[in-house]
């Protein structure tokens, strides 16, 4: 089976559609993105990881219901795709593989 890879933004930008169940569209996941990472995130940025998450079959997109807070314009609603879980349950476990095998326990460093 041909393997998909993600790219760490990718990544990220695909946790971020599971984490907001549902109610994942551009601005939101922006917003979640800064406040979860601290990362300096433009909405651009999120459009085009989430057109090639899309084009990889990773999630799928749907017009969500006009609403009076965006002047009637509707959302374009992002949700995970089956193949999506799995791809990020697949890094999961390569992660967890790869830490298991490390010679010694990661600590962060400590400068005083």
């Amino acid at each position: 089976m041909k393997r998909t890879y993600l790219g760490e933004f990718e990544e990220i930008v695909l946790l971020t559609v599971v984490l907001l169940e549902g109610k994942a569209y551009g601005v939101a996941i922006t917003h979640q993105i800064i406040e979860q990472t601290g990362r300096a995130v433009r909405l651009n940025q999120v459009h085009a990881a989430l057109h090639r998450l899309e084009e990889k079959g990773m999630v799928i997109s749907r017009m969500g219901e006009a609403t009076a807070e965006r002047g009637g314009r509707r959302k374009r609603l992002f949700t995970i795709t089956a193949y999506g879980e799995q791809t990020l349950l697949d890094i999961q476990a390569i992660r967890s593989q790869l830490i298991s095998l490390l010679p010694r326990a990661l600590k962060p460093s400590i400068s005083l």
